[in-house]
């Protein structure tokens, strides 16, 4: 069975509490997304040594693997986000359908193994790259493709959510 498509804007958990998963990620220093995302990670790598790491637990709902699948690609289009913002004044983002990526990346047949090497090099490249920021360019703005609008500390605590609201997910 497909899995139906998520067409939430999530960009409230800017404002708010995430209840879901309990990430108050507006409130994220973005200086402390690296090390966050670097932590969340080597968690992810656990995950991926499960042994229900491709089973998933209803037909709604993805694998273990295909969450860390797509927080892997995540960490990829937010790392091309990023430098976009740092290179180009006001970027508008490409658009990226995840539920699209993960029918064409075939997220539910992938090696656990091999996203966890992935994952692990899309982590460190996005940490890599939050962390060389410097202090007077997190203002910087760019816009996803829906106009909803960031400055590269609001992009860092929008990812770091995701990295850590999948890591919920998988948790249950």
């Amino acid at each position: 069975m497909a899995i139906e498509g998520d067409t939430k804007d999530w960009t409230w958990v800017l404002h708010r509490r995430c209840e879901e998963c309990g990430v108050e990620a507006g409130r994220e220093d973005p200086a402390s997304v690296p090390a966050l995302l670097r932590d969340a990670v080597g968690r992810w790598q656990e995950v991926l040594r499960r042994p229900d790491a491709t089973v998933r637990p209803d037909d709604s709902t993805w694998s273990p693997l295909e969450y860390a699948a797509h927080v892997r690609d995540v960490c990829g289009v937010f790392d091309g986000r990023l430098r976009l913002m740092l290179e180009q004044d006001g970027p508008t983002f490409p658009n990226w359908d995840q539920d699209a990526a993960a029918v064409e990346g075939d997220y539910e047949h992938e090696a656990p193994a091999r996203v966890g090497e992935e994952l692990a090099a899309a982590g460190a490249a996005v940490a890599d790259a939050f962390a060389a920021v410097p202090l007077e360019r997190w203002q910087r703005r760019g816009v996803r493709s829906n106009g909803s609008e960031f400055t590269v500390e609001t992009l860092s605590q929008y990812f770091i959510h995701d990295v850590l609201h999948h890591l919920h997910d998988v948790r249950r």
